[in-house]
């Protein structure tokens, strides 16, 4: 199984970026598949993720600016960050779990910086 994260970098607040994770060697199902941050000094948390049923859960910290989105066929997703703010700084990554469950499986993070 591998995740494969990319698009991060440096952006101004109100800025935009675009993340992407590719999966391979997993079936979207029956996994929980989406994207969770660690900002510097602080625990992972969920940004965005996509439940077996297709539904989107966000973060209360990013409804509104973000959006996640998948395509199947290429068995990606992706995170489209909208509006940054400096808070949103951190190590993104993605992640595979089983329903109740903390992911199986990361990425190799990538690093968002978003400048005041």
């Amino acid at each position: 199984v591998q995740l494969q994260a990319s698009g991060g970098g440096l952006v101004q607040a109100g800025g935009s970026l675009r993340l992407s994770c590719s999966f391979s060697g997993l079936m979207f199902s029956p996994y929980v598949v989406g994207w969770y941050r660690q900002p510097p000094g602080k625990e992972r948390e969920l940004v965005a993720t996509f439940a077996r049923d297709g539904s989107a859960n966000y973060g209360d910290s990013v409804k509104g600016r973000f959006t996640i989105s998948r395509d199947n066929a290429k068995k990606s997703v992706i995170l489209q960050m909208n509006v940054l703010i400096p808070e949103d700084t951190a190590v993104y990554y993605c992640g595979a779990a089983l329903p109740g469950f903390t992911p199986q499986y990361w990425g190799q993070g990538t690093l968002v910086t978003v400048s005041s």
